[in-house]
């Protein structure tokens, strides 16, 4: 299966953008299938840090752990899935625009799919998250938008 890929381009600096997409907290606000979202080590992210989050998947919830295996502030940082039967692989990039006043956010999410995520991604989770990515961006952009100086 290939990886949902999506951009938007977001009218704050990448580093505003970067420490909004990286602390857990935030997930919640942009994410339409996300319930809550924390840092297990509870510090800021860097890699080897563990970020457990609750999905609401089709009425259900569903808690998942990632690992972060790549943090490059404020650039690109990667996070792996290491439990449960659908094992999501994010990669996530923030480029400046022109005077660096902008920035464009690209979005990759893949699964691993494990025991019955082999059903479940194709029939359940990948319709469900090609569906919600670009809203999810669309949100990210209206929420960072909003609290620009």
């Amino acid at each position: 299966m290939s990886a949902i890929k999506e951009s938007i381009d977001i009218a704050r600096r990448p580093e505003d953008v970067f420490s909004y997409l990286t602390d857990t907290s935030h997930l919640p606000e942009w994410q339409e299938s996300a319930v809550s979202a924390e840092a297990l080590d509870g510090g800021p992210l860097h890699v080897g840090s563990r970020v457990r989050v609750t999905r609401k998947v089709r009425g259900r919830e569903m808690p998942m752990t990632s690992e972060i295996t790549e943090f490059d502030p404020p650039r690109s940082w990667r996070m792996h899935g290491i439990d449960g039967p659908v094992r999501g692989d994010v990669r996530g990039t923030v480029e400046p625009l022109g005077d660096g006043e902008r920035s464009r956010v690209t979005l990759s999410l893949d699964f691993e799919p494990h025991g019955l995520g082999h059903v479940l991604v194709p029939l359940v989770v990948k319709p469900m998250a090609k569906k919600e990515m670009p809203k999810n961006e669309q949100t990210l952009k209206r929420l960072l938008e909003s609290r620009a100086a």
